[in-house]
């Protein structure tokens, strides 16, 4: 079965907002909710970037069926990953069970403002590697002491541990990813409809396989609104940093720095790569490249915070029966 989540975006959003879209989003029938988790929103227009943790704790609160994620967090430069142990523990008590904890190996965007730099990406792939094993270290509730390539921690333990253990999901893309991260995660974070990523994820493990234990997540762009013209003007001012690629998003400092990226990108380009409009039909077709790459979940962006209690309202309903219709 396909899983159909909803983003709670925090470049597009402020916090009360997110979390009523939180609410909503499980009323109208969404299976889980993802989380971003920025400093920074990619560019000057989306104007938010709450703080996601405390966003979550609310959301935990709020809810009380749907699955939560973050989606996802870096923990290596912004947070140590003794702190990232402490609050996905707290969280996953907070939602009794229902949060994953989605992680990544991060975006300069986000991660320079601590004034470390930003390191290449094999050291990103070595620090998140270190990062989970510490995480998953201090989530049994022993006292940790690690001295590793990049983290030191210094007689830490969790006090306040969930009942059920907190599942991993790890964001890759590409076989270099897949071969320092695989082993890591218990879930497949993913950036595109790439079959072959699944394929490689399956291979790298040998266990806990997508579809049987293990779940491969993904996330897709749409811009619905009534009016197409209305959706095409929304996407391309909200998300035309999107068709940038992951190896350029990753890399970028600033929102400035994605504004002068993309001032050359038309709407056009954008609606090339986002369903824009009304179509329930394309947004499904869109979709569809998901589950046919094998993943399992699958999580919606409506594009935009303008529109977003429309589209919760008036197309979420029948989008949800459409996608559950078509998905195997």
């Amino acid at each position: 079965m396909t899983d159909f989540g909803y983003t709670l975006m925090t470049e597009q959003s402020g916090p009360k907002d997110l979390v009523e879209y939180a609410v909503r989003a499980e009323a109208v029938g969404f299976d889980f909710e993802v989380m971003s988790d920025h400093y920074s929103p990619w560019l000057t227009e989306q104007g938010h970037a709450p703080y996601a943790w405390t966003t979550l704790g609310a959301v935990a609160q709020a809810t009380s069926r749907v699955g939560l994620m973050t989606y996802v967090t870096c923990p290596t430069m912004r947070y140590h990953p003794a702190l990232v142990a402490q609050k996905a523990a707290t969280l996953q008590c907070l939602a009794d069970g229902r949060f994953t904890l989605g992680l990544g190996s991060g975006e300069n965007l986000n991660e320079h403002v601590v004034g470390q730099g930003w390191p290449a990406i094999q050291d990103r792939h070595g620090m998140l590697r270190e990062a989970i094993e510490i995480i998953r270290a201090l989530h049994t509730g022993e006292l940790v002491d690690h001295r590793g390539d990049y983290f030191q921690v210094d007689s830490a333990r969790i006090w306040d541990l969930p009942g059920q253990p907190v599942e991993i999901g790890v964001a890759v893309a590409g076989d270099r990813a897949i071969k320092a991260l695989a082993e890591s995660g218990d879930h497949l974070i993913g950036v595109e409809p790439d079959a072959a990523l699944v394929d490689a994820w399956n291979d790298a493990r040998g266990t806990a396989r997508i579809g049987e234990r293990a779940r491969a997540i993904g996330q897709i762009p749409i811009c619905w609104d009534p009016d197409p013209e209305a959706a095409r003007r929304r996407a391309h001012e909200q998300f035309r940093w999107f068709g940038g690629g992951w190896q350029v998003n990753a890399d970028l400092p600033t929102p400035a720095g994605f504004a002068g990226a993309t001032q050359f990108v038309r709407p056009d380009d954008v609606a090339d790569a986002i369903p824009c409009g009304p179509d329930l039909d394309e947004i499904v077709r869109h979709v569809s490249a998901y589950w046919e790459a094998g993943f399992t979940d699958i999580a919606i962006v409506q594009v935009g915070d303008q529109g977003q209690r429309r589209f919760l309202d008036e197309a979420a309903p029948r989008l949800l029966e459409m996608l559950r219709a078509a998905a195997p």
